[in-house]
């Protein structure tokens, strides 16, 4: 049985349930040829991806663990179009016909398994960033995606921004010279702390479903919904938090989106008081086969936090709304003949959804999301392990390092099966 955090959020759901279930089965108009998306996961940025969705398709399905969140979810599409499908379990959101694809904005550690069985019941998704909790993780998603022939596109919304398309098609140009070092930088930890002690779930969060496939631990406030991102169980920190934008800039401008670095090592500092499990300041350096040199520094403010490439002709650094060049003739001058042109698009949502309709694949298709997450990954293994490793991007190993070559995979807890496709 359902249980609500107050009557008003009972009258939303029972209202919308009722409603949809008057509806159904849904007669699609030309009007309503647009996919039809749910969206599984509505905390701030799952809002904010429902709020630029709303106004590009059709919003049909709302899905979360807090009741308080389903029914806020709920009402707000329920503005947009009347009948909306809430529900907690997501389950229930793919076995509905009238959904055509959906949107996962959970915490890392649900996003392989909701998207490959969102493939596997022939949806299409939107998954945010960072792709995967684990490299295992992210190589199952991209089969999942082949094999049942879906689109998925990975939440790295800077792809879709025009500044970053410049400049990586700049470096991919060679107008920078042959690139030598390519640095990054994230910020640091915004944990509110101190910690609080353990205690029971609030009423309205099924804390089973939002663990899911993540040990048991006893419910603890610092440790769920935002908070996630500062425990191992659920988040790779902020390496995979704000690596996931900024290293996949990196890969991008360097023409990796298939591949990786060959060797990676770094360092942590950790919170002096141990408020939290992931490192509060990072320091990675990445060695690709080609020479080049890649350093990712978090919370240093000697690095600043965007991507910058450097060359043999100067440099180019970039980050959200802003671009400079050591020369700023270099971010005028034009592109050679013949140059090399990146996929263009300014709406990461409806490059999703016009992929949907053409069946071609994303500006961020779940491959390239995969090989970005993996540089991430792989930052936080060498560091966690305390010495540099070898990485095989063919292979996708690490060879000669079983203690290292572990953490390219978690186990699940039952009854949850680890996705492989």
């Amino acid at each position: 049985m359902k249980r609500f955090h107050s009557r008003r959020e009972a009258l939303i759901l029972g209202a919308a349930s009722a409603t949809a279930a008057c509806a159904a089965p849904m007669v699609r108009s030309a009007q309503n040829s647009l996919p039809r998306v749910a969206f599984i996961g509505t905390g701030g940025q799952g809002k904010s991806n429902m709020g630029a969705l709303m106004k590009l398709t059709t919003p049909v399905g709302v899905c979360d663990v807090d009741s308080t969140r389903l029914a806020e979810a709920a009402a707000m599409v329920e503005k947009a179009r009347p009948g909306v499908v809430a529900e907690k379990d997501y389950r229930k959101i793919l076995d509905r016909k009238d959904i055509d694809a959906v949107v996962i904005t959970t915490p890392d550690h649900w996003h392989a398994r909701m998207t490959i069985d969102a493939c596997a019941a022939g949806k299409d998704v939107y998954c945010e960033k960072p792709l995967s909790l684990t490299v295992a993780e992210g190589r199952s998603m991209v089969n999942a995606a082949r094999k049942y022939g879906r689109i998925v596109q990975t939440g790295s919304q800077q792809r879709s921004a025009a500044n970053f398309r410049d400049t990586c098609e700049r470096v991919r140009n060679g107008l920078l010279g042959k690139i030598t070092t390519v640095e990054v930088g994230i910020p640091g930890v915004n944990f509110k702390g101190p910690p609080v002690a353990d205690g029971m779930p609030p009423a309205e969060l099924d804390y089973d479903l939002w663990l899911g496939p993540a040990p048991m631990r006893p419910y603890n406030l610092k440790r769920v919904h935002y908070n996630f991102r500062f425990f191992w169980d659920y988040s790779g920190g902020q390496m995979t938090n704000f690596g996931a934008h900024h290293l996949d800039i990196a890969q991008w401008g360097l023409g990796r989106d298939n591949s990786g670095p060959s060797q990676v090592k770094g360092t942590f500092e950790y919170h002096p008081m141990k408020w939290f499990e992931v490192p509060m300041k990072a320091r990675i350096e990445y060695r690709y086969d080609d020479g080049v040199t890649m350093i990712l520094a978090q919370g240093d403010d000697a690095i600043r936090q965007g991507t910058k490439f450097i060359g043999e002709r100067g440099w180019i650094y970039v980050t959200r709304g802003k671009t400079e060049a050591s020369d700023p003739a270099l971010l005028k001058a034009a592109l050679p003949s013949g140059a090399t042109r990146l996929i263009s698009s300014s709406n990461h949502h409806k490059n999703w959804l016009d992929c949907i309709q053409s069946r071609e694949k994303p500006i961020c298709d779940v491959e390239i999301g995969h090989r970005s997450a993996t540089v991430c990954h792989l930052g936080n293994i060498a560091a966690r392990v305390g010495r540099a490793i070898a990485w095989d991007p063919v292979k996708e190993t690490i060879p000669g390092d079983a203690e290292a070559a572990k953490m390219l995979s978690r186990p699940y807890r039952a009854p949850w099966q680890a996705p492989l496709a």
